[in-house]
C-alpha cells in the first residue's frame, strides 16, 4: 500500500530541537511559542484543504458541508451527560477483541470520517501525514510520532467488530457535557434540542464541576479520542501524560482553538495544552492530497509500537 511525499526536506533541513524559543518562533492560541515551521525547513502547511477550501471553513456552499452539518445536527442532539456515562461504562470493558497497534491502523483503512469538512481519504493515509510531519520537525521527540499515528486509532468504533456506532457517536469535535454549552461549539443552534438543555444544573459556566478540577474529571462528548485513551492507557501504555491528553483531547476545539473551558483546568491540564496545541498544527494542516509510502516507514513505526505498547491490546 502506498500514500507519497511530495519534495521531501533532505535530513539537513530538519530542525533538530523545537523545545527552545528564537525570533523565527510564531505564537499559538495557548501563548506559548513554536518555530516557525517554513522558515525553519520544516512543516509547510497549506492554505487550502484536500476539498480546495480553506481549513475548518464550516460556512462555505458545498455538498461536504452540508453532509457535516447534518453530522453536528445529530451530534448535538443526542450526545447528553446519560449517553456520555454510559458509553464509557461499556467500552471500558475492553471486550471486543484483541490486536496489535498495527493491526488496528489497518483496520482503520475502512474508515471516513463523515464530520471532517477537510479529508476524504482513508484515515491511515491521514495518521501518517500527521506523524512523518511531526517525525521531521521533532526528530527526537518519538513517543509525539507515536502519538500522531494512533490518535485516530478509536475511529473503528465505526465498525461491525466494534459496535458499529453512528458517525455521530464517533467523531467531530468534542465538548463538556454537564455544564453550559460554550457558544464557540460548532454549529451551536442544534443544542437547542438536547435533552440536557432541560435540566438547570447543566445551564451554569461551571455547571456541575468546580473551577481547577481538572479535565479528567470532566464528562467530555462520547467518541474515537476518549475511547482510544481507554485502550491506550488500560493496556498499560509507557505514553508520557502529554501523549494521552493529546490522544484524549485532540478533537476538543472549543479549548485548544478558542480557548472555552479553561476555567476548568487543573495545572497539569495547562502544561499538556502546550503539547496538543503544537500536535493540532499538524493534525488539522497535514490533511491534503499528499502520500506516504506506507511500506517504508511502517519498521520506524512498529518499533515504537513495541517501545511503548504491549504486542496485543484489549479492545
Amino acid at each position: 500500500m502506498t500514500v507519497s511525499v511530495e519534495h521531501p526536506l533532505p535530513d539537513s533541513q530538519v530542525v533538530e530541537n523545537k523545545n527552545h524559543c528564537t525570533t523565527d518562533e510564531l505564537v499559538l492560541d495557548g501563548g506559548f511559542l513554536v518555530p516557525n515551521p517554513v522558515a525553519g525547513g520544516g512543516f509547510d502547511a497549506p492554505e487550502i484543504n484536500a476539498f480546495g477550501h480553506t481549513f475548518r471553513d464550516y460556512d462555505v456552499e458545498c455538498l461536504r458541508n452540508k453532509q457535516v452539518e447534518e453530522f453536528y445536527k445529530m451530534n448535538h442532539i443526542n450526545q447528553t451527560y446519560e449517553f456520555v456515562k454510559k458509553m464509557r461504562e461499556e467500552y471500558k470493558k475492553l471486550d471486543k477483541l484483541e490486536m496489535s497497534i498495527w493491526e488496528c491502523c489497518e483496520l482503520l483503512n475502512e474508515v471516513v470520517d463523515d464530520s471532517d469538512p477537510d479529508l476524504d481519504e482513508p484515515q491511515i493515509e491521514h495518521l501518517l501525514q500527521t506523524a512523518e510531519a511531526i517525525r521531521k520537525d521533532y526528530p527526537d521527540e518519538d513517543w509525539l510520532h507515536l502519538t500522531a499515528l494512533i490518535h485516530d486509532l478509536g475511529k473503528v468504533l465505526l465498525l461491525p467488530q466494534f459496535g458499529e456506532l453512528p458517525q455521530w457517536a464517533v467523531v467531530g469535535d468534542t465538548h463538556p457535557l454537564g455544564c453550559a454549552f460554550d457558544e464557540s461549539i460548532v454549529h451551536h443552534k442544534y443544542f437547542k434540542e438536547n435533552p440536557d438543555m432541560n435540566n438547570p444544573a447543566y445551564q451554569t459556566k461551571n455547571g456541575v464541576y468546580e473551577e481547577g478540577c481538572g479535565l479528567e474529571n470532566v464528562m467530555i462528548s462520547w467518541g474515537h479520542d476518549d475511547y482510544m485513551y481507554l485502550v491506550a492507557k488500560e493496556n498499560g501504555t509507557t505514553l508520557p501524560q502529554a501523549g494521552l491528553f493529546i490522544i484524549r483531547y485532540h478533537s476538543f476545539y472549543p479549548l485548544h482553538r478558542s480557548g472555552a473551558y479553561k476555567h476548568l483546568m487543573n495545572e497539569e491540564d495547562v502544561e499538556n495544552l502546550k503539547w496538543l496545541q503544537i500536535f493540532n498544527t499538524y493534525d488539522l494542516y497535514s490533511k491534503s492530497k499528499v502520500r506516504v509510502d506506507v511500506e517504508k516507514v511502517k519498521p520506524y513505526y512498529l518499533s515504537l509500537i513495541k517501545k511503548y505498547f504491549p504486542e496485543k491490546l484489549r479492545w
